[in-house]
């Protein structure tokens, strides 16, 4: 099982996928005091400004070069310029990334040569730091798009210098865009209990994680990681990248400063948070503190618990590959099977399990076909969680049906307990309360045998003379 199984229809019914220019965006979130500038028309900036005012329920920081039928045609590089000259005039944003959209990258649109010209141009705002990300949307997926702007980001910021091995707490993250800023958080408290300091790139933590913002409104970003994490890149022990998707971020980063690189395809499981755990008391040099102990205790009693109801239970997920790995190694530990995994997009095959790239359309008949018993995925499965009559954990993104999904947990020993009670529960609310009534593979003879003592019974209430009836002398 390690294969990649590439639908081929016509048309798409009810997408899965959403767009690398929304992941590019989500990455552009996680930085602070920064601006996403998409150059492609209104509809792609008005598109991913709704999902994420759904999801997060938050404001979004985000403007667009406003491209119509003329500049579309003609050339949109004026659009562009004076696009990037109004904002580092009356934004005041500290990083503007600008990402082209499906509709300039089919222009033609020469990015670095755009940004060259503005520089010439607009010499007064050559502090402005700006980021170019092609992400058109008709390839890859949001997680793509996520990678494709934290790989510019390194490429652009970070200056390549030698790496001195001294012994310091500093510890550069690179989180995929499958963690949530709950994730973020469990994780920033895990490596916090070491000892360590953690630096993400990006930060959604800090800024999307559902806080009331001080003082008056910013069109910028609130929170998040600032442009000072590239200068002191060099000075950490070690660099932790999270998510196959942000491999090339990685790898990317280690040419520049030479330093280790802990990679991990997820967090989600005890298998992949014990081994998290034993790099962490390597990398600090102390052993596991009492609380990380207690944390992997809770997460042993809770599987415990669970294993009477997940135990040979199959599942069908859908989303991110990312996401889609994780949750399956989690159900794998739990004894469930992993019937269906459907995913947007995928570039790589080795993931230890069949990806199907397809849709919604896609899980639900697979989930038919194998039987699945419960479903992961967005709030757009709910309603084929409806007609198939099985209950459904929400993971990934979009999710606007319930509150607080944004911030859930699921990496770690607390996500991992956490999720695991979650889907025992959806599992028991599925069911009747009670016991099922016992019913006898000898039912049919006994149905027949009382079928003939009724008719015997009424042949003697109607004929009293009857043999055998009570009235007979």
């Amino acid at each position: 099982m390690n294969r990649v199984i590439r639908k081929r229809k016509a048309l798409t019914v009810r997408p899965l996928k959403s767009s690398q220019t929304v992941g590019a965006v989500l990455a552009i979130q996680g930085m602070a005091n920064a601006m996403p500038l998409l150059h492609g028309s209104q509809g792609c900036s008005a598109f991913t400004k709704v999902f994420f005012v759904r999801h997060f329920r938050e404001p979004i920081a985000m403007q667009t070069t406003a491209m119509d039928q003329t500049s579309t045609i003609m050339g949109a590089d004026d659009n562009l310029v004076e696009a990037l000259a109004t904002l580092s005039a009356k934004s005041g944003a500290s990083l503007i990334g600008v990402i082209a959209t499906g509709l300039a990258a089919t222009q033609g649109c020469d990015l670095p040569r755009v940004l060259h010209r503005f520089r010439q141009e607009y010499p007064q705002w050559a502090d402005r730091t700006i980021i170019p990300i092609m992400a058109p949307d008709f390839v890859g997926s949001q997680e793509s798009g996520f990678a494709l702007a934290v790989l510019a980001m390194v490429e652009h910021l970070v200056t390549p210098r030698p790496w001195t091995a001294i012994p310091t707490p500093r510890i550069n993250v690179l989180a995929s865009s499958a963690l949530t800023p709950g994730d973020l958080e469990a994780l920033q408290e895990l490596l916090a209990a070491f000892g360590l300091q953690p630096a993400f790139l990006p930060d959604l933590s800090d800024s999307l994680d559902g806080h009331l913002a001080e003082g008056d409104y910013r069109p910028t970003t609130t929170g998040g990681t600032p442009l000072s994490f590239f200068a002191q890149v060099h000075q950490a022990c070690a660099t932790l990248v999270i998510g196959r998707s942000l491999f090339p971020a990685a790898e990317a980063l280690q040419r520049r400063c030479p330093m280790p690189v802990l990679r991990f395809e997820h967090l989600m499981g005890l298998d992949a948070t014990d081994t998290l755990v034993t790099e962490l008391c390597r990398l600090s040099g102390v052993p596991a503190p009492a609380q990380v102990v207690r944390w992997r205790r809770q997460m042993l009693d809770a599987m415990l618990d669970t294993h009477f109801y997940l135990g040979q239970q199959r599942v069908a997920i859908a989303g991110e590959p990312d996401l889609v790995v994780g949750l399956h190694q989690l159900c794998a530990e739990m004894g469930v099977n992993t019937v269906a995994a459907v995913v947007p997009d995928c570039a790589s095959t080795n993931h230890g399990l069949d990806l199907t790239v397809g849709d919604l359309d896609d899980l639900e008949t697979l989930a038919v076909r194998e039987k699945a018993t419960l479903l992961v995925g967005n709030s757009h499965l709910a309603e084929t969680a409806q007609r198939l009559h099985l209950p459904l954990l929400c993971a990934g993104m979009p999710i606007f049906d319930r509150l607080g999904d944004f911030r859930r947990t699921r990496i770690g020993y607390r996500g991992g307990r956490d999720t695991l009670f979650e889907m025992a529960n959806q599992l028991l609310a599925s069911h009747a309360h009670g016991v099922a009534p016992y019913r006898s593979r000898l039912r049919p003879v006994n149905a027949s045998l009382e079928s003939v003592h009724h008719e015997q019974h009424m042949a003697k209430a109607a004929h009293p003379s009857w043999p055998g009836s009570a009235s007979h002398g």
